[in-house]
């Protein structure tokens, strides 16, 4: 069976409007092969393109990938140097195809601590998808749940308002996914079964699924597997069921 007729065999009735992705093992898919880090990134980028046409041509509104954490400044500057190259060729190489794709490209994080070029370049392919109306892609850069919410926070106290204006709803409004659908499912990769500062308020009632599959490993048919294993669940958002 080929990936388009596993794509029609999962059926679109119960798909998940908003897809989170923690992309994790890149490091360990290389050692396990005797090669350097980069290797395992530059695998890890190719995946990625695999996964969004995936998820475009699924139906799925919304893609979030966790592509580098605010704690990601910690690894050697080597290692930060060639992840901030490796973002500088893919938005290069993907911001017209995107466009092509209909599919209009976001970021989330403090994008202030990204080299100029890549922030140029950031802001350059948000610009031209601005006005794709298909899937949303949204990358995490320079990204850390906390961050995000002291940020929302530090927002409300500059604009004055007031406790009794603040909500639930008021409150999302103000974070860096605002207009995004919460997410529905977030994968991670590697084995690793924590979230690691990724989206905290938006995933209060996010179905999770944790695959032993290194991310360089996870091809359209893994993510297949995850839909099918999420449209088996029943979520009740704290409700009891009729």
């Amino acid at each position: 069976m080929n990936r388009m007729d596993r794509m029609d065999r999962l059926g679109r009735s119960d798909t998940p409007r908003h897809i989170g992705i923690i992309m994790d093992g890149n490091g360990r898919w290389a050692k396990l092969r005797g090669l350097p880090r980069a290797d395992g990134h530059r695998r890890g980028v190719e995946r990625a393109r695999e996964i969004i046409q995936a998820a475009r041509e699924l139906g799925i509104e919304a893609l979030t990938l966790y592509g580098f954490s605010s704690e990601n400044w910690q690894r050697p500057q080597s290692e930060v140097a060639f992840l901030m190259k490796l973002l500088d060729l893919f938005l290069r190489r993907e911001m017209y195809e995107l466009k092509k794709q209909n599919t209009a490209f976001r970021t989330i994080g403090d994008l202030g601590r990204l080299p100029a070029g890549v922030r140029g370049l950031v802001r350059e392919a948000e610009r031209i998808t601005a006005d794709c109306n298909g899937m949303v892609l949204t990358v995490a850069l320079s990204y850390g749940g906390r961050d995000e919410i002291l940020r929302a926070v530090k927002k409300i106290l500059a604009a004055g308002i007031g406790p009794g204006e603040i909500n639930e709803e008021t409150f999302s409004g103000l974070l860096d996914t605002a207009g995004l659908p919460e997410p529905d499912l977030i994968i991670r990769t590697s084995g690793e079964k924590r979230i690691s500062n990724f989206l905290l308020w938006q995933s209060a009632y996010s179905e999770f699924y944790f695959t032993e599959t290194l991310w360089p490993d996870f091809s359209a048919e893994q993510l297949l597997r995850a839909l099918s294993d999420y449209q088996a669940r029943d979520r009740r958002f704290g409700a009891v069921k009729a």
